[in-house]
């Protein structure tokens, strides 16, 4: 069914955005290529919604046809998991939890659905999905036929795949295939998780479960307002709104001479491909700009300074206008250029 004038904000976690023109909801992969067929044959721009956990909507709306993939179901085989692009992802990694099989358990709390992880490979916590992903299929829109995609074929790298870069726009996720680690222990890299053990078990010695891990994860998600919670404003958000930026060596010393002047403590690491990655959280905090930071109607959150928040009746344009003002001033403090997580759609 193509509906008409549809809001989109109470599709979107931010709760910002106007209406799209057409709206349909595919249930189905031969309801996609209808859907998809019926854009074509109107020359109708066409957008796929997933959860709108990580959107933001113009305040126009989008002119096109609004394609909201709903299409459910999961089948496991051994340790493939394959899982249709509909679902809800955190409840995927707690099926999976669940049944003892490891390699999401860093990844719940996160909002959205399974369609979206490949797309910008979804992270966190020191998981990345591409770890995971064996299988990727899909509707290819210019040949109107299903494809399938190794991972390698995806082209996995930091919060990025061939679907959001290379290849965007030109393949709607249907299905996305997993191959996690039956008993396989919990991944404890990271250091929000190590300190949050470290005092919860001080007089415990074994390993965490996959399903403590999944709740700590949780936890420390609520605690920076990146967990939907209902009527928390803090939670009114795309997530991370800047990527944490990958740089060379010499523009990541004189962020730790400036650090070390200054005398703050900061984090970096190193990437396989020989940058170092500069938490963005870090830069926009020294930039001037500390959580609870208000702009009119958007704002920072107050337990999280990576993600902005719609802090009640906030436009597109107000989120937008803080994002430039923290990214001009991390460049013009430290010669970096912040890039924004979210998809825009509609500008």
């Amino acid at each position: 069914m193509i509906l008409n004038d549809i809001p989109l904000a109470p599709f979107t976690a931010f709760g910002i955005g106007g209406p799209a023109r057409w709206f349909s909801e595919a249930a189905s992969e031969a309801e996609i290529a209808e859907a998809v067929a019926w854009a074509r044959e109107r020359s109708l721009p066409l957008f796929v919604l997933g959860g709108g956990s990580n959107l933001l909507v113009s305040d126009a709306g989008f002119p096109g046809l609004v394609l909201r993939i709903a299409v459910k179901g999961i089948e496991q085989q051994g340790e493939r998991f394959l899982c249709s692009a509909g679902e809800d992802w955190d409840s995927f990694v707690s099926l999976a939890v669940e049944r003892n099989f490891a390699g999401v358990e860093c990844l719940a709390g996160i909002p959205g659905t399974v369609g979206g992880t490949p797309v910008q490979n979804v992270g966190a916590y020191g998981q990345e999905a591409g770890s995971v992903i064996e299988r990727v299929r899909a509707f290819h829109i210019d040949s109107r036929e299903f494809v399938e995609f190794s991972a390698d074929e995806c082209r996995f790298s930091y919060r990025c795949s061939r679907f959001n870069s290379s290849d965007m726009g030109k393949f709607i996720v249907t299905r996305v295939d997993y191959r996690l680690r039956p008993r396989g222990g919990p991944q404890l890299d990271y250091a929000d998780l190590k300190s949050y053990f470290l005092k919860s078990h001080i007089d415990r010695q074994a390993t965490p479960t996959l399903s403590e891990v999944a709740a700590a994860v949780r936890v420390i998600r609520q605690s920076k307002g990146m967990l939907l919670v209902e009527d928390d404003p803090d939670c009114r958000s795309a997530g991370s709104f800047f990527k944490n930026p990958a740089v060379v060596e010499s523009v990541a010393g004189k962020v730790r001479e400036y650090a070390a002047s200054h005398n703050i403590p900061l984090r970096i690491y190193p990437t396989a491909d020989g940058l170092v990655k500069i938490p963005a959280a870090w830069l926009i905090e020294q930039a001037g700009f500390p959580k609870g930071y208000a702009l009119g109607a958007a704002g920072i959150s107050s337990r999280h300074t990576l993600a902005l928040i719609n802090r009640g009746g906030a436009r597109a344009e107000d989120i937008l206008a803080l994002a430039k003002k923290i990214a001009d001033a991390v460049a013009g403090r430290f010669g970096i250029h912040l890039e924004m997580e979210p998809v825009q759609v509609g500008f």
